[in-house]
Formats: C-alpha cells, structure tokens, sequence
C-alpha cells in the first residue's frame, strides 16, 4: 500500500517516472523485494493455494481500474471471497468428507485466469 502511489507513476513509463523525480531502478528494486517477502510469508502460512493470488488481481484491475491505491485492498477482498467460496464447495462437493480447498481454486481459478488471458491480452 505505501508503495501503490509510485506504482501509479511507474505506470506511465519510465521517462516520464523519471521525469517526475521517481528513481525508477530503486523502486523496482524495492517493489520486487517487498513481492518477494509477501509472496514467501503468504505460502508459508497459507500453502499453495497460489491462484487466488493470479486471479484476483486482475478481477480487481477489470472491475475497479488501474489505480494501484484501489487494485491492491479490492485484490484482497477478492482473494478472501474466492477463499471463502472455495472452502464452502469444498465442504459440500462430498458430505462425509472434505476435498482440500487447494483442488477446488485451482479447479475454478485456472480456466477463469485463461479465459482472461486469451480475452483481455
């Protein structure tokens, strides 16, 4: 979030970052270590359930915009119901037991992420 105002100037290409003062090298540096960190805690805590964080970004980008400052907590919101959906269906797909959580949001997130991929790009 501190970082998401310098991801906006970012955006508009690097002559004009550097035009405006931002020290473009630095912060991608920065940005990817800040990534790199989050990315490594989240997997730890959370395991592999690593298409919640493909999708919902870009769910957030198509639905909000491209303002970093409302991508990033809306990214958020969107991984915790894709989360929370994904837990339900697993609890409910076969009644005595549970299938893991991590089948379901691939299951779901995969083809959705394709279906933007080849859509969108």
């Amino acid at each position: 979030m501190a970082l998401a105002g310098r991801l906006n100037i970012l955006a508009l290409g690097d002559d004009v970052a550097a035009g405006l003062g931002l020290l473009t090298d630095r912060t991608r540096l920065l940005v990817l270590a800040c990534v790199g960190i989050l990315t490594a805690a989240a997997v730890s805590v959370a395991g592999l359930v690593s298409f919640v964080g493909l999708v919902c970004p870009h769910i957030a980008r198509y639905t909000i915009g491209h303002d970093n400052r409302l991508v990033i907590p809306f990214s958020a919101l969107y991984g915790a119901i894709l989360v929370v959906l994904a837990d339900l269906g697993a609890r409910l797909i076969i009644q005595p037991a549970e299938v893991p959580m991590g089948i379901i949001t691939a299951a779901t997130s995969a083809p959705s992420f394709l279906l933007y991929l080849v859509r969108f790009r």
